[in-house]
């Protein structure tokens, strides 16, 4: 058999034949229309769909019809059982209100709904004892927060008079993250503010079924109600009060332990969807290496509905979703359905992920990286899209541009096709910490590199006007025609993206990937 020059060098350099031709790259971006997006957006934001809260049948709807959309395009499934929805475990859960308490050792008990208002955190069912720290003063933000002695206390925080800010909030996220037992915030607020206050806690609540780290219990409790107990063991809060404008200090209540119980039962079981299609790669040498490209499919819901969180607004009670997150949904539906064209495919595999439970808390991207169809340290990058098809005409953030490779990779990228007049830029609200608000950051924590595909809230954000019509679906056809070209890229790349070092130090947690 006569072996030809090309024949030879193939045989020499298999990757040789992996490359994709322009004609097949051009067909497979061409794919990716004004009109497609417009149609897809106007599907799963369609009043009928009630807004995709979690859970919601209306949201596994929505999550076949991207299942169905996945298997038409000849992905893999990704998800249980062998097909394409993944399914994660919910409860709703009630407190048990007449069980509740909070005892000090050697004195009071004060019950929940009475003497004790729930804050926010988790609960605790066979109830813990700890020691007590009392905090007060409200200097010094997070990082005085981190030097004082909270992990294992029964933590008492004096809030400042002018009540609980946006200062006090990132200064009380802190306190949480230090693991205390328990948290128990002591407020000067009276009369329905404080009666409204103490009436919240007792319905259901929607709760994850696996185990996730969900932070201390937290509770308030009234100035008079604890006063004299602070008092008895050494504590004058009345003091603590006038000096509520000082440097945060921490004080340690040798004498004193608390007991804080807060039981609760489950109402209801039931399971919420993420839907994952696969693309295998065409090189045998990275083809088990995956980029992930991610967007949420749920919303707020419609006003009345359980779990939602929509406002109606002149008679408008459904919240469609269309900006958020329709149409970062539909950009990963529209990139599958366009990688998938491709011949020869990427080299490296891909992976199309829908998550459910952004809007409760990231919940469906946390289950998939905690439970992923393959390892999470063969995903070399997630590039995620929440709300892209709106404001700027020619402009798209891409957050997270500095902690990777993955910003240079995309600036490159975006000079090589200037006919997308579409021009990348960093975060421009980087005081909005939207870096952790969406469900790249849980790929991130896990040593995945990132980029988040972002256009910015508008009027409409979580409101009933985030309507389809409002769509700029041309825009957005160009925002997922820049995402196929980078994806296309670190698919081909000989390097995996690579961590900046010192970011790597800061985002990802112990245990993840590098």
């Amino acid at each position: 058999m006569r072996i030809t020059l090309f024949a030879a060098v193939a045989l020499l350099a298999p990757g040789a034949l992996l490359a994709q031709s322009s004609e097949s790259v051009d067909a497979a971006v061409n794919s990716i229309t004004p009109e497609d997006v417009a149609h897809r957006i106007g599907v799963i934001a369609h009043d009928s769909m009630r807004g995709r809260t979690t859970p919601s049948p209306e949201l596994d709807e929505v999550a076949q019809y991207i299942a169905d959309e996945f298997r038409r395009f000849g992905l893999a499934p990704g998800g249980h059982d062998g097909g394409f929805i993944q399914r994660y475990p919910l409860r709703w859960m009630q407190v048990d209100s007449a069980a509740s308490l909070v005892a000090v050792e050697d004195g009071p008990t004060w019950r929940l709904g009475t003497d004790v208002a729930r804050f926010d955190g988790s609960t605790t069912a066979e109830g813990m004892t700890s020691s007590v720290v009392v905090l007060a003063g409200t200097e010094g933000g997070p990082d005085a927060v981190q030097q004082q002695p909270l992990e294992g206390a029964i933590v008492i925080w004096v809030v400042p008079a002018s009540g609980i800010g946006r200062e006090f909030y990132r200064m009380l996220s802190t306190a949480a993250s230090m693991d205390p037992a328990a948290l128990i915030l002591v407020t000067n607020q009276s009369g329905p503010r404080w009666r409204a206050r103490l009436r919240r806690g007792f319905g259901t609540e929607l709760r994850l079924g696996w185990s996730q780290e969900s932070g201390p219990p937290m509770l308030m409790v009234k100035d008079e109600t604890i006063a004299p107990t602070l008092g008895h063991h050494g504590f004058d809060l009345a003091a603590a009060r006038t000096e509520s404008g000082t440097a945060l200090d921490a004080t340690a209540l040798e004498t004193m332990r608390l007991t804080v119980k807060l039981p609760e039962r489950v109402v209801e079981e039931l399971w919420a969807p993420n839907t994952v299609g696969i693309l295998e790669g065409s090189d045998p040498a990275i083809k088990d290496e995956y980029i992930v490209f991610s967007a949420h499919m749920d919303h707020v819901g419609q006003s009345g509905q359980q779990g939602a969180a929509c406002s109606p607004v002149e008679g408008d009670d459904i919240c469609n979703g269309a900006d958020d997150d329709a149409s970062g949904t539909i950009a990963v539906v529209e990139l599958a359905e366009a990688f998938a064209r491709l011949e020869p495919r990427p080299k490296r595999s891909m992976i199309f992920v829908t998550v459910s439970g952004e809007e409760k808390g990231m919940w469906g991207s946390d289950y998939f990286t905690s439970h992923p169809p393959v390892p999470i340290e063969q995903m070399v990058a997630n590039l995620n899209a929440d709300m892209v098809g709106r404001n700027w005409t020619d402009t798209i953030a891409a957050i997270g541009l500095h902690h990777s490779d993955l910003g240079t990779t995309l600036f490159r990228v975006a000079g090589e096709h200037p006919e997308l007049n579409m021009t990348p830029v960093d975060d421009q609200w980087p005081e909005e910490n939207f870096y952790r608000r969406s469900d790249h950051y849980n790929f991130a924590e896990k040593g995945v590199p990132i980029l988040f595909f972002f256009n910015g809230t508008h009027p409409d954000y979580h409101r009933p006007s985030d309507e389809p019509e409002k769509i700029d679906a041309e825009k957005e056809s160009r925002i997922a025609k820049l995402m196929f070209y980078l994806g296309l890229e670190i698919a081909n790349a000989p390097e995996r993206p690579r961590w900046d070092p010192e970011s790597y130090a800061e985002i990802v947690r112990p245990g993840g990937t590098e």
